[in-house]
């Protein structure tokens, strides 16, 4: 219990700094300056690309992935999530969530693990909201965290390495997918997910 409050601590420290970093678009008296509100814009326009481009591979390397995802209330993308550490490892991306494929929100995700781990990897990183009350529910928090706001299940692929649209269970599902294919047994609980400032 000490230990997951330790993570789950870290990992909402760690969001707040990866917020810090990714660039927010005002100044100490608040005003946006046109240098900024163009940046921004561009910032998420290339957001927007690699979405596009991650749903794209996604619905090309999963099979049955295209009806799930249409099957969803509301689907949240994160296209380059990056992991990085060695014993204490933290991991950061943003993504946008789409609401019939058009987006409404940014976020940004963050988290913390404890353990043996080497060298920079990147994921792509989908969660969907199965019912509209789940997507509600994130949505009417600013920072949302798995496994306390809600329990995210990990998409399985069965053997004929495509997903049955009938065994999706749960509010919350999620694919972790790689140049590899798809993640198995990742862990997504204590990830921070906090709404970016417009």
């Amino acid at each position: 219990m000490q230990r997951r409050h330790f993570i789950l601590k870290t990992a909402a420290s760690f969001a707040a700094t990866g917020l810090a970093l990714s660039g927010c678009s005002s100044t100490t008296t608040g005003t946006v300056t046109p240098k900024e509100a163009a940046a921004t814009d561009k910032r998420r326009s290339d957001l927007e690309a690699a979405v596009d481009t991650s749903l794209m591979r996604l619905n090309d390397t999963v099979p049955g992935s295209r009806e799930v995802v249409m099957k969803a209330s509301g689907v949240l993308v994160f296209p380059r999530v990056i992991a990085a550490g060695l014993l204490v490892g933290g991991q950061y991306g943003e993504g946008t969530l789409r609401i019939k494929n058009k987006t409404v929100d940014y976020y940004n995700l963050a988290s913390i693990s404890i353990g043996l781990q080497a060298g920079a990897q990147s994921k792509a990183l989908f969660f969907l909201f199965m019912t509209p009350e789940a997507l509600e529910q994130f949505r009417k928090s600013a920072a949302w965290t798995a496994g306390i706001d809600a329990s995210v299940a990990m998409l399985k692929v069965g053997a004929n390495g495509s997903v049955d649209v009938n065994s999706v269970k749960g509010p919350v599902v999620a694919f972790a997918l790689t140049n590899a294919g798809l993640m198995a047994n990742l862990s997504l609980e204590g990830t921070k997910i906090t709404r970016l400032k417009s």
